[in-house]
């Protein structure tokens, strides 16, 4: 495998990596600034367009550790372990969608909470979102580890 093509699979995980950190730096802030009625209105709004570019996001920053790691298993290229390690994070990275956000996610478009439950939920959600950024940080890590020993 071609190192710039590796280079390029790199670069896309780091811009999602990035665009979780601006989800917790910018949005999430916001959305605690927001009042509940407020809160409801821009997720109905927006909540849908923002799923969708995270989905995509997602799917493809965790599918390339995923495929590298198979294929350096494959070829027995050095630091095949490493990758595993990357791919794993990045299977728990996904699962925390499953575990926690599908479902919080669907109460925040039925409005599920009072005011003061909305409050304390969106403080739960960044602790999650930051607990998965921490994956998704040491998924890169061992990406970037098994591709230099590979190299």
């Amino acid at each position: 495998m071609k190192k710039q093509f590796m280079y390029f699979l790199v670069a896309v995980f780091a811009i999602f990596l990035g665009s979780q950190i601006t989800e917790a730096v910018l949005l999430v802030p916001y959305w605690q600034s927001l009042s509940a009625a407020d809160f409801y209105s821009y997720y109905q709004a927006f909540g849908l367009s923002i799923g969708r570019f995270y989905t995509i996001l997602t799917i493809i920053a965790a599918v390339i550790p995923i495929a590298l790691s198979v294929y350096m298993v494959r070829t027995k290229a050095p630091g095949s372990r490493l990758a595993l390690i990357s791919a794993v994070l990045a299977i728990l990275f996904v699962a925390c969608f499953y575990v926690y956000f599908k479902g919080t996610n669907e109460l925040f478009y039925q409005s599920a909470f009072s005011p003061t439950e909305l409050k304390n939920e969106l403080i739960t959600w960044s602790q999650w979102h930051w607990g998965r950024v921490g994956l998704e940080c040491f998924s890169l890590l061992f990406l970037i580890l098994a591709l230099a020993k590979r190299n």
